[in-house]
């Protein structure tokens, strides 16, 4: 895993909050400490990369800890509750709190999103494409973690959930070998038609199904079934897919706000019962992937004679979107989606209080929870370690 390369001491230090470092230099006795760690909105229990990269730090630098967790991985957590306690000597963890709380606090949001979004949609299988959204590769292994929790979370409530991810370094968090996708834009841009795109990509991928970027030259409608009837082949056998990805600058072809409304009353009249603000509404009937854009592609497919053609949608699948696609019944086989990255970033901030000094109970004022908690759990005896 990337989260565990930076065990080196010096890389630790230089990365970590300067007052853990000095507390570490500071401390005369450094006593038996408890941390209680927490996260101020509801999360979901994902923090394996946290603990795993904690026990290889307590295993290179040759450290005892203890670490208790309250919750099952892809477990939702409330505001506030701690999802553990690591005990160790307190000049052993200081430094480590920063690199713990970065690895705990984002992917537990992240984690909940993912689950959130495929329990909207139970029946559409998931792919996680927040690879390019991430800053960095650290990110993006926590964030492909985070998803695989929140979809196995899912698929005990009987969803499809997350299929697979966009790159190979993390397909293993989905039980794969590789990652999923096919052709972006610009590849699409390298050829005068899509149709010609196409047939370059099928020559070198001809062992797996093919799923068609439709939108770049703003004709999906004719360029769809353009692609259909020259692969009516794959068409016919349901390993052909469309992609759409409509900018939401506009339309997708054929439609404007008036036929968008006629679409979705053909379709499914009873999601203009369920929306409840302008965002909901522009998810049904506005630019972009709408709910009324993925009916009107299924509409032309089905009327050409290519039912067993699946439609792939992307473009800000988030929490939101894909309850407002549930109403409408949106006739979607695959969503990709980066979309349960945090939008709000503070709201990812983990926090750790330490709770016992040498078996001694106590902390900063307005945390106290944190305690009674812990003893509600686990008695008034800190746990024992044998120090080095």
């Amino acid at each position: 895993m990337i989260t565990n390369t930076k065990i080196t001491k010096q890389a630790i230090s230089a990365w970590t909050d300067k007052y853990f470092t000095n507390t570490k230099n500071s401390l005369t006795t450094p006593p038996i400490v408890t941390y209680g760690i927490f996260v101020r909105r509801p999360t979901m229990m994902a923090s394996a990369l946290a603990i795993n990269w904690l026990k290889d730090v307590a295993k290179e630098q040759q450290f005892t800890i203890d670490i208790k967790t309250n919750f099952n991985e892809g477990d939702l957590v409330g505001a506030g509750d701690p999802m553990l306690y690591i005990t160790g000597r307190m000049d052993n963890l200081a430094e480590l709190e920063t690199h713990l709380l970065q690895m705990i606090g984002a992917p537990s949001v992240a984690a909940v999103n993912a689950h959130d979004m495929c329990l909207a949609l139970p029946d559409i299988a998931f792919l996680a494409m927040d690879a390019r959204h991430c800053a960095g590769m650290e990110m993006a292994e926590m964030m492909a973690y985070a998803a695989s929790v929140g979809s196995d979370a899912a698929k005990k409530h009987g969803a499809k959930g997350f299929i697979g991810n966009a790159t190979d370094a993390t397909a293993h968090y989905f039980d794969s070998e590789f990652g999923l996708g096919t052709m972006p834009h610009a590849f699409i841009g390298a050829y005068d038609t899509t149709l010609e795109a196409t047939i370059a990509f099928r020559k070198k991928h001809q062992d797996t199904p093919l799923t068609v970027l439709v939108d770049y030259y703003g004709q999906e409608i004719k360029d769809t079934l353009e692609v259909c009837h020259h692969f009516s082949d794959l068409a016919e056998s349901g390993t052909l897919s469309i992609r759409l990805d409509t900018h939401g600058g506009r339309y997708l072809e054929g439609l404007d706000p008036q036929k968008s409304y006629a679409v979705l009353e053909r379709n499914a009249p009873e999601a203009f019962r369920g929306y409840r603000s302008e965002k909901d509404l522009k998810h049904l009937t506005g630019t972009g992937v709408s709910a009324a854009a993925i009916w009107f592609m299924r509409e032309n497919l089905d009327k050409a004679g290519f039912k067993n053609v699946k439609i792939v949608a992307s473009s800000g699948f988030n929490t939101e979107k894909c309850k407002v696609l549930a109403k409408a019944n949106a006739p979607i086989d695959i969503i990709g989606t980066g979309s349960f990255l945090p939008t709000i970033w503070s709201e990812t901030y983990a926090t750790a209080d330490i709770i016992c000094y040498d078996g001694k109970f106590k902390i900063k004022s307005g945390r106290e929870f944190l305690i009674k908690d812990y003893q509600t759990r686990y008695g008034d005896k800190q746990p024992e370690l044998t120090t080095n």
